[in-house]
C-alpha cells in the first residue's frame, strides 16, 4: 500500500518533469564550473548532455512508477526500469579511452546526481510546508537515489573498465606487434617502412617517419643547413587521397622554425595535437620550400614523436587520424612513443652496421691492390665481392706480390669475424705478408712467421676467443716454370692445364686440384707448414679462391668444385671474363660469406733471356764472370748499363768467393730489368755498411746499392742467393723488346 511519501514523490516526478530541460541546463553548468577537464572534447560534452537529461527522465522515472515496476519508460517489461541510460556507459568508455582517472568519473557522477537531489528536495518545499512529510519523502528520496546511483556507478565502472582492459590488451598487442613486425632486416629504409606499416594497422589512418639527413649519410656528412635537413623515408595511409608529390618519399625538407615539428625535434618532447592546433601548423606534407601544406584533408588529431636512440636524434614520426573518428589520447601517445622507441633502435641499429660496414668495406678495398697486375711471369685478374649477410664484411683477400728473380708470389687468405676488427686484422695480415716476401721467405717459412703475428695479436690485445686466420701463399718461377706453395687451413686453388683442341670443338682445358698439404689455420701456434711443388705448362691458370665461393646451404663442396672445374674447364682467354663467369655459376644471389678471387695466367721466361754460369770458388773466376756478363750483354743489345753491370758481377762474385763455398753461380735475367744473381753454398747473408776510409775493403755491397734499384738476399734449402735489379734505359728497353720478338 502506498504511503503518503510515495505520493508526494510522484506528485514531485510529475510536477519536474515539463521542466527536466532546465534541470539537465542547471546540473551541467554546475558539473562545468567543477570538473571543466572532462568538457574538452566537443564529442564528450556533447554526448555528456543526452546522458545527464536520460539520468534525469530515468531518475524521474523510478519517482514516478517505483523502481520495480513493470512500466519501465523505455517500454520493457522485465524489470528494468531505474537502469542507466545507455549514454551513462558511453560516457564511461569515452572517459576510458580518454585516459580519465575514474575517480574523476565517479565525482561527475555523484555530483550531477547530487545536483538533482537539490533540485528534487528544493521542488518538494515548494509543494508542501508539512515538515513530517518533507523529511519522510526526503529519506525515501534519498533511499532512492543511493540505489540508484550505486546500481548506475557499477555499470558505468564495468563500461569504464572493460573499455580500459580493451585498450589495454590492444595496446599490448600493438607493442607486441610492433616488436614482431619492426626491424626485420637491417635496411634504415625498410624499419621505417615497417614503422609506418604498424602505424596504420588499427591505430593512425596516415603515418610519415622523417630522418635527419646525417643519419642517411654512411660518412656522417650531409650539406649544410640552418635548419635540419630530413629526408621522408616512409609514408603510408589507408586514406585514398593521402597521395601528395610534395611529400613524396625521398625528397628533402626541413621544417620552420616554430612550428610544432621543428620543436619537437630540437626538445626531444612528444606533442598530442588536437584539431585546432593542425590549422597551418604542422601536417604530413611539407612543401618544398619548406611551408606546411594547410590541413585540407579533414585530419583532426596527430601524435608527434622523436626518433631518438642511444642519445642520439634520428628523426620524427608523424601520426594522423581523420577516417578515425575518436582523436588521440594520451595512452595513445604513450602507445605512440613505445612504438617509436622500438623502432628507433632498430633504425640506430641499421645504421650503425651500415656506417661500420661502409667503413670496413672502404677499408678493406684500399687495402686490396687497386688493379690487375701485370707481371712478366703471371697475367691476373681479381674480385671480392662482400657478404650479402647482416653479419658484416669478413677479413678475406688477396694479393699479388713481385718477387726478385722475376717471380712472384699469389696470395689469399681470410680472416675469421667480422666488421672493422676483421678488417683491420687483414690489412695488418697482408702488410705482414709483404715484409715477410720481400725479404723472400719459402712459403712454409712465411707462414711459420705470419702464425707468430697472428699470436702476438692474440696477446696484445687480450682477446677472449682466439683470433685466427687462414692464408694460401704461392711462389711462381717463370723461369722455371715451378710453383711452390703452402697452405694455413686454407682450401686449394685450382690448377688448369692447356689442351690442345679437338677438331673444331674449342680446347677443354684440364682441370685439377692439388693434393696440397693443409697446415693449421694461423694462430694456433707450435704446427708445422710444408712446402708443395709442381711444375706448369706456360699458360696455365692458377685459381685462388676464399671459401665463401663454394661454401653454400644448399650445395655440398664437392658439386660446388665440381661446378668450378666446369667453368674453369671452358674459361674463355679474358681472365676478366673468366672471373664473371664463375661469380655469376657458383654465387647466383649474393654470397652468405665474403668471396675473393684470384686468377693468374702463368708465363715461362725465353730461355734466350735467361743465362747461367758455374763458377769454381777461386778468385780467378771473377774475370771469366765479367767476360760472360759482357758477352750476354752484347747479345741482347745492351752495351748502355754494361760498365755498372760488370762491376755488380765482378762484386758479388767477389763475396760469393771470398765468404761463401761451392756451388757458386752466375744468373742473368732479362725482363722489364736487368737481374743479376749470384748463389753460393752458404747461407750466411752479408750486411751492408759504411766502410771507413782506412777501411781495404767492405765497399762492395755499398756500390750495389748506389748501382742497382733494388737488391736483396733470399735463403734456399741449399744456401743463399744474392741479387740485384737494374732498371733499362729507354734505347736497352727497345733493344730488349727486339730480342723478345
Amino acid at each position: 500500500m502506498d504511503t503518503d511519501a510515495d505520493v508526494f514523490l510522484r506528485r514531485l516526478a510529475h510536477e519536474l518533469r515539463p521542466r527536466a530541460d532546465e534541470s539537465v541546463e542547471v546540473m551541467l553548468r554546475r558539473m562545468r564550473g567543477e570538473l571543466p577537464e572532462l568538457w574538452q572534447c566537443e564529442d564528450i560534452a556533447a554526448l555528456a548532455a543526452r546522458e545527464t537529461a536520460g539520468h534525469v527522465a530515468t531518475f524521474l522515472d523510478v519517482l514516478e512508477h517505483g523502481p520495480d515496476t513493470t512500466a519501465a519508460a523505455d517500454g520493457t517489461a522485465d524489470g528494468t526500469a531505474g537502469r542507466v541510460p545507455s549514454e551513462a556507459l558511453e560516457v564511461g568508455r569515452r572517459f576510458a579511452r580518454s585516459g580519465v582517472p575514474v575517480t574523476k568519473l565517479l565525482r561527475a557522477f555523484r555530483l550531477g546526481h547530487l545536483s538533482l537531489l537539490e533540485l528534487i528536495q528544493s521542488e518538494a518545499g515548494r509543494l508542501t510546508s508539512d515538515p513530517e512529510l518533507v523529511n519522510e519523502a526526503t529519506l525515501r528520496l534519498l533511499e532512492t537515489a543511493f540505489a540508484y546511483v550505486d546500481r548506475g556507478s557499477e555499470e558505468v565502472v564495468a563500461a569504464y573498465q572493460e573499455e580500459r582492459d580493451r585498450r589495454l590488451q590492444r595496446r599490448l598487442m600493438l607493442t607486441n606487434e610492433a616488436s614482431r613486425r619492426i626491424g626485420t632486416t637491417l635496411d634504415t629504409a625498410r624499419t621505417a617502412e615497417e614503422l609506418a606499416e604498424v602505424g596504420t594497422d588499427e591505430f593512425a589512418d596516415l603515418v610519415v617517419v622523417d630522418l635527419l639527413e646525417t643519419v642517411l649519410h654512411e660518412n656522417g656528412a650531409c650539406p649544410p643547413s640552418d635548419a635540419p635537413l630530413l629526408r621522408r623515408i616512409a609514408q603510408r595511409s589507408v586514406l585514398e587521397d593521402s597521395a601528395d608529390p610534395a611529400s613524396a618519399t625521398g625528397h628533402t625538407h626541413t621544417y620552420p622554425e616554430g612550428t610544432d615539428p621543428a620543436r619537437v625535434l630540437a626538445t626531444g618532447r612528444p606533442l598530442l595535437g588536437r584539431a585546432a592546433s593542425l590549422d597551418g601548423q604542422a601536417g604530413p606534407a611539407p612543401s618544398r620550400n619548406g611551408a606546411h601544406a594547410a590541413d585540407g584533408r579533414g585530419l583532426h588529431s596527430m601524435l608527434l614523436v622523436p626518433l631518438r636512440a642511444r642519445g642520439r636524434p634520428l628523426g620524427l614520426a608523424q601520426f594522423f587520424r581523420r577516417r578515425t573518428a575518436v582523436p588521440f589520447d594520451e595512452d595513445d601517445l604513450m602507445l605512440a612513443q613505445e612504438i617509436a622507441s622500438t623502432a628507433a633502435v632498430y633504425i640506430d641499429n641499421a645504421r650503425r652496421y651500415s656506417q661500420e660496414r661502409f667503413t670496413a668495406l672502404t677499408l678493406q678495398r684500399s687495402l686490396l691492390p687497386q688493379r690487375s697486375v701485370d707481371h712478366s711471369a703471371v697475367e691476373t685478374a681479381s674480385r671480392y665481392l662482400p657478404s650479402g649477410s647482416r653479419a658484416g664484411v669478413g677479413g678475406d683477400w688477396y694479393d699479388v706480390v713481385p718477387l726478385s728473380g722475376a717471380r712472384v708470389a699469389l696470395v689469399v687468405g681470410d680472416v675469421v669475424g667480422r666488421g672493422l676488427h676483421a678488417s683491420a686484422t687483414m690489412g695488418r695480415l697482408r702488410t705482414a705478408v709483404r715484409a715477410f716476401a720481400d725479404i723472400d721467405l719459402m712459403p712454409d717459412e712465411l707462414l711459420t712467421h705470419l702464425d707468430d703475428v697472428i699470436i702476438r695479436l692474440q696477446r696484445e690485445e687480450e682477446l677472449d676467443g682466439v683470433e685466427t686466420a687462414t692464408c694460401l701463399y704461392a711462389v711462381y718461377d717463370p723461369v722455371s716454370r715451378t710453383c711452390s706453395l703452402a697452405s694455413a687451413g686454407h682450401v686449394s686453388p685450382a690448377v688448369v692445364t692447356p689442351a690442345a683442341a679437338d677438331g673444331d670443338s674449342p680446347a677443354r682445358r684440364s682441370v685439377s686440384f692439388p693434393d696440397v698439404p693443409i697446415g693449421p689455420p694461423l694462430g694456433l701456434g707450435g704446427l708445422p707448414f710444408e712446402t708443395f711443388q709442381f711444375e706448369l705448362p706456360e699458360g696455365s691458370l692458377l685459381a685462388l679462391h676464399t671459401d665463401g665461393l663454394i661454401e653454400s646451404r644448399t650445395r655440398d663442396v664437392d658439386a660446388a668444385r665440381d661446378l668450378l672445374g666446369a667453368v674453369l674447364a671452358r674459361a674463355p682467354e679474358s681472365l676478366d671474363e673468366t672471373c664473371d663467369r664463375l661469380l655469376s655459376a657458383l654465387l647466383p644471389s649474393r654470397p652468405s660469406d665474403d668471396v675473393a678471387l684470384l686468377i693468374a695466367r702463368t708465363r715461362a721466361l725465353d730461355p734466350c733471356h735467361v743465362s747461367t754460369l758455374d763458377l769454381p770458388c777461386d778468385p780467378a773466376a771473377v774475370a771469366g764472370a765479367r767476360v760472360h756478363a759482357s758477352e750476354r750483354l752484347a747479345a741482347w743489345g745492351l752495351e748502355e748499363p754494361a760498365f755498372a753491370t760488370e762491376l755488380m758481377v765482378s762484386e758479388l762474385v767477389t763475396n760469393a768467393v771470398r765468404y761463401g763455398r761451392a756451388p757458386i753461380r752466375l744468373r742473368m735475367i732479362l725482363q722489364d730489368t736487368l737481374t743479376l744473381e749470384v748463389s753460393d753454398g752458404s747461407s750466411t747473408a752479408p750486411h751492408l755498411r759504411r766502410a771507413r776510409n782506412t777501411d781495404e775493403g767492405g765497399r762492395g755491397l755499398f756500390l750495389i746499392a748506389q748501382l742497382a734499384q733494388r737488391w736483396g738476399t733470399r735463403h734456399t734449402r741449399e744456401g743463399k742467393v744474392i741479387w740485384a735489379e737494374q732498371p733499362l734505359p729507354a734505347t736497352a728497353a727497345s733493344a730488349c723488346r727486339a730480342v723478345s720478338s
